[in-house]
């Protein structure tokens, strides 16, 4: 299976738990393919406005690029939405990652490990709540 087709794939699993717990959920698929940006999912309900980049992966850390949160940070702005990095980790499942919690790199990148996802991270259970958790688990 093709490192794309897992991102479609961990995409589509997310857009099915959001809609199985009263979200609505959308998947763009042109997310990194236009020129405007895009986030991989919208997710809401009556309460909450998420826009989320998904990523998996079986190593022990996940690489993102500047431009990726540059995108996310942007688009979140302008539809009044919460932002959120989800990275699943092959043994360990779904984190939801606040902007604020990744790592820059040397690169001008941002890097989550996982490690730092278990300590930093909400799960898909807490993501969902109805509580406001648009600030870091940790503040």
């Amino acid at each position: 299976m093709s490192k794309k087709s897992k991102g479609i794939g961990a995409e589509r699993e997310l857009l099915h738990k959001f809609w199985a717990n009263g979200f609505v959920a959308m998947r763009a698929p042109a997310s990194g393919a236009i020129k405007y940006p895009c986030p991989d999912l919208i997710v809401g309900n009556q309460l909450r406005k998420l826009v989320i980049e998904c990523k998996t992966t079986s190593a022990k850390k996940q690489y993102i690029s500047n431009e990726q949160i540059s995108n996310l940070r942007q688009f979140s702005e302008i539809f009044a939405a919460e932002a959120w990095i989800a990275v699943k980790f092959a043994k360990d499942g779904w984190f939801f990652i606040n902007l604020e919690d990744l790592k820059q790199t040397e690169g001008n990148n941002y890097v989550i490990s996982v490690e730092n996802a278990r300590n930093r991270g909400l799960s898909f259970e807490e993501i969902i709540k109805t509580a406001d958790y648009s600030i870091s688990k940790t503040q």
